[in-house]
């Protein structure tokens, strides 16, 4: 057997969400209907380094899977790219060790959080981007933004569905920055729990807009407790921008 890594992009728009659910579309779902019928009906599994939800889209997301196939690596990608259906791509396959783990093996990721400021909606990125038409000052969101570098205990940024025991992890960069009527939100760390980014996101909005103060994320982190934190943000501005080895 022979293991493929393969960085993926996907728009999340018709998609229930990365994961294979019964009776719904989904990433996987998609791709390994692709795999078995390369592989003459035998089911082949891929490995990512963590799903997405519904409406969330990613840019290099990273799978792997298992095949007897020793097809050349170009060969793999212009005939799971002639099958796939059109709102997901391989932008590139490899072979990799056969110890490589798509998700156990990711030292950090990178998500990038998309808002639009026209005061009307556009219709062309209603699916890609929060429409959030309000003032915002990007000055105090940055100032926010610091208090959440380094290692912290974030149970007060996750969903309550949140699955692992342990939230302790680590934000390496922040960075919010603003062209023409786009901000565009970028989260660098070695992990991200269940809803983190997209609650740190209407978080950082409710500071941007003089709901809170840039000091409170201090107490937030404090309390370990959800309730504390800002509102989650819809899934449709969200991408999974890169996964780190």
């Amino acid at each position: 057997m022979i293991r493929y890594k393969c960085i993926i992009s996907y728009d999340g728009s018709g998609f229930n969400g990365y994961q294979v659910q019964p009776n719904q579309r989904t990433v996987q779902s998609q791709i390994e209907a692709i795999l078995a019928k390369i592989h003459k009906g035998t089911i082949v599994k891929i490995t990512a380094s963590g799903r997405t939800d519904a409406r969330v889209h990613a840019k290099g997301q990273v799978i792997h899977f298992d095949s007897p196939l020793a097809l050349p690596t170009e060969k793999w990608e212009i005939a799971l790219n002639s099958m796939l259906p059109g709102d997901i791509s391989i932008r590139s396959v490899e072979k990799a060790d056969p110890a490589f783990h798509a998700r156990f093996d990711a030292c950090g990721k990178e998500y990038r959080y998309f808002l639009y400021q026209s005061p009307k909606r556009d219709p062309f990125q209603r699916n890609f981007a929060l429409h959030y038409p309000f003032r915002l000052d990007l000055e105090t969101m940055n100032e926010a933004a610091e208090y959440l570098l380094g290692t912290h205990d974030f149970s007060s940024f996750c969903s309550a569905k949140t699955e692992v025991a342990d939230k302790v992890r680590t934000i390496e960069a922040i960075e919010i920055l603003q062209e023409s009527e786009q901000i565009c939100f970028r989260f660098v760390g070695n992990g991200f729990l269940y809803n983190m980014v997209r609650i740190l996101v209407g978080t950082l909005l409710e500071v941007g807009s003089g709901k809170r103060t840039p000091t409170e994320i201090v107490e937030i982190l404090e309390k370990k407790d959800r309730s504390y934190a800002g509102k989650t943000v819809p899934g449709q501005g969200l991408y999974l921008w890169e996964v780190y080895y």
